[in-house]
């Protein structure tokens, strides 16, 4: 069948039914972009192809569906990498698209000339280059489905010239490839390690988010053995919040329920997950993860299996699958040994911790420090952190699509929200990238246009992607909410200044002439400041409301400055001064 190439490329991608790209326009994508809307493709072009992939990112985990990132080769492409690293770490698929300077120039040093494929090896699970124009679509169906497979990013990378040549191909096949279930042996011994448990406890990742039914299938073997469930670090999702089993997150500001209940267990089934390092750091001052207990790890990828913790069972599987396959072998009296005293030891830990963290208003110094001290002094009338995230509870809809930026406030807020299903807590996970909250959630709501989204963020990192607020007034993006906890300050790295550098705050600071609501309003959009617990959880309350009548608003919530946790004291230490350092000994340039 005739076809050019630029034809070949956009039936791919309707065969695969991608809907939808974001980037920005650039001459070396022209000749697809041109025929995305005779292909029901819509191109959302963002401010910063940064914060463009962010939203490819919040789009495809809201809905599962792929999507894909394009821009400009060189410069535009490379705005790319920090969004595909971190839907790497999301576990998101995702196409990355990377048109490349022309074949007949490439080493010249051309205009915009970049080697593209290097520059993202470490950021997607697969990639491969067009070599001929008549591959183009081998290439990208190949592409395509090695993202869905390791439910991370691929990429392709064409050279422009290779556009709006005629080729005589057929379309590939699709070839899907069904998931395992996990070893025979490796699914009976974890059945025979739960089924003789005394204290089992059942940890979800994000595997189980992202299988089919994998939250079904992991409440139905947590009642059957009337197991605890926690979640990993940023995964609340991972399983229904209002369930009596439910103990909330681990990690880093989790639940300090979680945590109590995991570490006495004398059976971990960790479900789904890679237990990465944030998912098992002490936490309050505790050492929960259980040294003593046999641990059974699920996880797709067998790379992952053991590398960050000793494991008695490693089974390769699909969560869905393999919980099922446990659940099929358990003994008839699994669960029984001590199972009225557990789930009597479950809902008292619970309600002692949401008694406790009801009550926590303010941050805690560390002995020898002061600071959180000072920043009620200087502003006695302002919200804290967690009054803060306590009046943003009182307004937030059940139903809602939350994304959290990374940064000292918004971690402040791990341990609050819960959800009744997946795919609904979009947070920027283990690369941590500032400037994540508003882009993503950019992309949930235009995924899932009927369901109310709120995105958060501090704001040092909504710093980063304010520049999008000048692109999503447009009359064909939708209508989000986004919160800005606004307190002039970057204040996890002020925390680590305060803990083992003496108050020496080097580039923490932010200009207080500086008004996001008012930026918001300069871009046609809604700005409301907030002061109180009543004015937030008024103001969210209404900004849902416009949400729903398709206007957009930003909420600046003006905080304290009071600094939770810092995020690794594991990886920080008082400085040493062995030569000393001078300014005497500055030598001027010579020029």
């Amino acid at each position: 069948m005739k076809m050019t190439t630029e034809e070949a490329f956009v039936k791919t991608l309707q065969m695969h039914g991608i809907e939808h790209a974001f980037g920005i326009i650039g001459s070396a994508m022209m000749p697809i972009s041109d025929i995305f809307g005779e292909a029901g493709i819509t191109f959302w072009d963002c401010a910063h192809e940064g914060s463009g992939g962010m939203m490819a990112d919040g789009y495809t985990r809201a809905t599962g569906k792929m999507s894909m990132m394009i821009a400009q080769n060189g410069p535009g492409i490379a705005n790319f990498v920090t969004a595909v690293k971190t839907a790497y770490w999301n576990h998101t698929p995702l196409l990355l698209v990377t048109p490349q300077a022309a074949n007949k120039t490439m080493g010249q040093g051309g205009f915009q000339e970049m080697e593209q494929m290097r520059m993202f090896a470490d950021c997607v699970a697969y990639q491969e280059e067009v070599r001929d124009p008549s591959r183009v679509a081998e290439v990208l169906n190949r592409v395509i489905m090695n993202a869905r497979r390791a439910s991370a990013p691929a990429q392709i990378n064409m050279p422009r010239d290779f556009w709006t040549q005629v080729i005589d191909i057929d379309l590939p096949a699709i070839v899907e490839f069904e998931r395992p279930a996990g070893g025979v042996e490796a699914v009976a011994h974890a059945a025979e390690l739960l089924s003789n448990a005394k204290n089992p406890v059942i940890l979800n990742g994000a595997g189980v988010v992202l299988s089919k039914g994998g939250i079904d299938a992991s409440m139905a073997l947590a009642e059957r053995l009337d197991a605890p469930v926690c979640v990993g670090y940023q995964h609340n999702d991972a399983f229904p919040g209002s369930h009596p089993l439910f103990a909330g997150p681990l990690g880093y500001n989790g639940s300090k329920a979680a945590m109590q209940l995991i570490k006495e267990a004398d059976v971990v089934l960790a479900l789904g997950t890679r237990l990465n390092p944030f998912s098992t750091l002490p936490g309050y001052g505790m050492e929960y993860w259980p040294s003593d207990a046999k641990i059974i790890q699920v996880d797709i990828n067998p790379d992952r299996i053991g590398l960050t913790k000793k494991v008695t069972v490693g089974i390769i599987g699909d969560a869905t699958k393999v919980a099922n396959g446990i659940m099929a072998q358990l003994s008839d009296t699994a669960g029984d040994a001590g199972r009225d005293e557990r789930k009597d030891r479950i809902a008292k830990t619970k309600s002692a911790w949401a008694q406790e963290l009801t009550s926590l208003d303010h941050e805690e110094d560390d002995p020898g420090t002061t600071w959180n001290e000072r920043a009620r002094a200087a502003k006695p009338d302002w919200l804290s952190p967690r009054k803060a995230w306590r009046a943003i509870q009182a307004a937030l809809p059940k139903e809602a699509i939350i994304s959290s930026d990374i940064g000292n406030n918004c971690a402040i807020g791990n341990a609050y929200p819960s959800f009744e299903e997946g795919r609904k807590y979009l947070a920027p996970g283990l690369f941590g990238p500032c400037g994540y909250g508003l882009p993503s959630v950019i992309g949930a709501k235009i995924g899932c246009p009927d369901v109310p989204v709120v995105g958060f963020s501090g704001d040092g990192a909504f710093g980063i992607a304010v520049t999008e607020l000048t692109a999503i007034g447009r009359e064909e993006w939708p209508a989000i909410t986004q919160i800005v906890f606004r307190n002039y300050q970057w204040g996890a790295e002020k925390r680590n200044s305060t803990l083992w550098y003496d108050d020496n705050f080097v580039g923490t600071e932010l200009d207080e002439q500086v008004t996001y609501a008012g930026i918001a309003k300069a871009c046609g959009l809604q700005g409301v400041v907030a002061r109180t617990s009543e004015e937030l959880t008024a103001a969210l309350d209404q900004a849902i409301k416009d949400q729903k009548a398709g206007k957009t608003t930003l909420i600046e919530a003006m905080i304290n400055q009071e600094l939770g946790e810092p995020f690794r004291r594991d990886a920080m230490k008082k400085p040493v001064r062995v030569a000393g350092i001078d300014k005497a000994d500055m030598r001027p340039q010579k020029t």
